[in-house]
């Protein structure tokens, strides 16, 4: 008789929320509240916009809760704020969703959250983050075992960050997401940073970088057609991991996890030999920190990549760790899996292992985040 084959019920290390209207207006601290980020109707589009202060443009809902949609279907704007996906502010009806995805659980990022990240005024971010981590413990408090949060925290201070980080532990939430650039004079490789990084350790608060959180397209400006842009999207997450790995801050901290979250990871092997090939070449004329390990160990132990349908991820994986990728459905934005994810997942691990499957579907990011 063949052995049963285990029916894997993932665990969906990236997924959203959308910010429903009364998010920071009602949970943001009172001398904001003029301030805070909301919902106007845009007559001219026949649609709903967030306008965010410092933001040049009002942000439209379509391409936020796009899941589902066929793809000549999806417009930049003219959505209203009731006809998208009720799971994304609704926890009940968020239940259902997972459900229909074939879901077990996933891991909370905001959408409007992100972009905020990439704000100059680090007192109104502040503010706008400690309102969202407000109204998003009491969204995953309504289904601890199946909604994860993740809280924000806009960086003011190294001080005032490990602030947040036990803020944020005390809160319930499983890790941390940063901002792709802290709002200090040093940046994160910086040494002033490694009292942070060991209370994040202590702890036991992964960090996150998203997509999108850097500033524009990923911190650059895409050449030619707008869809262009699309390509530089990952390209702040890389810089990022760079950052951490040649700053020596996973050599100072070896224990500290960093999450890249939705950024793919079929890019990982090449950039791991492009970090190698620089350091043993390059790094006598063009510094770095003095590693006791190749770039390559740092990112294999320390670095976690979530993904949705990345196809090179998955044929990549026995030259990457398998225990650092973590499958994702991005629900409900316009790149989410759902409701096909079992069929993308059927289809694009079939040549895996039954431990590589289990791994990358729901072990490794039950491990990272001690859900069990």
């Amino acid at each position: 008789m063949s052995e049963a084959v285990e029916v894997i019920r993932p665990i969906s290390a990236d997924s959203h929320i959308i910010e429903p209207p009364n998010c920071f207006i009602d949970y943001i601290d009172p001398a904001f509240r003029d301030r805070a980020p909301r919902l106007v109707e845009h007559p001219e589009s026949g649609g709903h916009k967030y306008e965010i202060e410092g933001m040049p443009r009002p942000l439209a809902l379509n391409t936020l809760a796009a899941a589902g949609k066929n793809p000549q279907d999806i417009k930049l704007e003219g959505e209203r704020f009731e006809s998208v996906h009720r799971g994304g502010w609704d926890p009940k009806a968020r239940l259902a969703d997972q459900d229909r995805d074939g879901v077990a659980g996933e891991f909370i990022y905001p959408t409007v959250g992100m972009l905020i990240c990439n704000l100059k005024d680090a007192d109104y971010k502040n503010a706008c983050m400690h309102a969202y981590n407000r109204w998003l413990q009491e969204y995953v408090g309504a289904a601890p075992d199946r909604l994860f949060g993740l809280g924000q925290t806009a960086v003011r201070s190294v001080s005032e960050a490990i602030d947040d980080f036990r803020r944020i532990k005390e809160m319930g939430f499983k890790g941390v997401m940063m901002p792709g650039f802290p709002a200090t004079e040093q940046d994160y490789h910086d040494p002033v940073f490694d009292p942070l990084w060991r209370a994040a350790v202590e702890l036991d608060l992964p960090i996150s970088f998203h997509i999108l959180t850097t500033g524009g397209m990923g911190g650059w400006e895409a050449r030619g057609p707008s869809l262009n842009g699309f390509q530089a999207i990952i390209r702040g997450c890389q810089d990022i991991i760079g950052m951490f790995i040649y700053g020596g801050v996973f050599e100072r901290h070896p224990d500290l996890k960093l999450v890249c979250v939705e950024a793919d990871a079929g890019w990982a092997p090449h950039y791991i030999y492009r970090m190698d090939h620089a350091y043993k070449r390059h790094r006598f004329w063009s510094k770095c920190a003095e590693l006791s390990r190749l770039p390559s160990a740092f990112f294999h132990d320390n670095v976690y990549l979530t993904f949705q349908d990345d196809w090179s991820a998955f044929r990549a994986v026995d030259v990457l760790n398998p225990k650092r990728l973590m499958w994702a459905n991005d629900f409900p934005h316009s790149d989410s899996t759902w409701p096909w994810s079992q069929n993308v997942i059927a289809e694009q691990t079939a040549k895996l292992t039954p431990d590589q499957k289990a791994s990358i579907l729901r072990d490794n990011v039950s491990e990272l985040y001690k859900l069990s």
